[in-house]
């Protein structure tokens, strides 16, 4: 539905630090599907750990983070001029280790809008099993407001 083109032209990450490589599905204001390839190529196997290479989990909320971020930003009607900024992190679990050659599925559903702000729950799948979850909060403002 998206590929990585379209997912940099939204958000402002780039790699190391990009945690998707598509979205394969949306329903605008409601719910996005996001996937990670995850190989023994990405940097932070160096350090976490030699010997036993294993995602941060910090890393799995992160990619949460910016699947929601994409899903909020296609909600608005003028993307380009808007910026998303999270609030809060609740309820985060951490299930199983995502390993290289693991491709991780972000799903995210919109629990609830309130102006300019979203609340998402999230779930980190490998192979149809829940890795990650938890739940987000997101406020979307006008990137020149950054600068205020």
């Amino acid at each position: 539905m998206l590929d990585i083109n379209k997912i940099m032209g939204l958000l402002p990450h780039r790699y190391p630090f990009l945690m998707l490589d598509k979205i394969v599905e949306m329903e605008p204001q409601k719910r996005i599907v996001g996937i990670k390839n995850v190989t023994i190529n990405e940097p932070f196997f160096q350090g976490h750990f030699p010997g036993h290479p294993i995602m941060p989990g910090v890393l799995l909320i992160e990619g949460m983070a910016q699947a929601g971020g994409v899903l909020a930003l296609l909600s608005d009607p003028e993307p380009e001029k808007k910026v998303l900024y999270f609030m809060s992190i609740d309820k985060a679990k951490f299930r199983k280790p995502v390993l290289p050659g693991d491709q991780v599925r972000f799903e995210l559903d919109v629990i609830r809008q309130r102006g300019n702000i979203k609340s998402f729950k999230a779930l980190a799948l490998v192979d149809g099993v829940v890795v990650a979850e938890s739940e987000m909060m997101a406020m979307i403002v006008d990137k020149d407001a950054r600068n205020k």
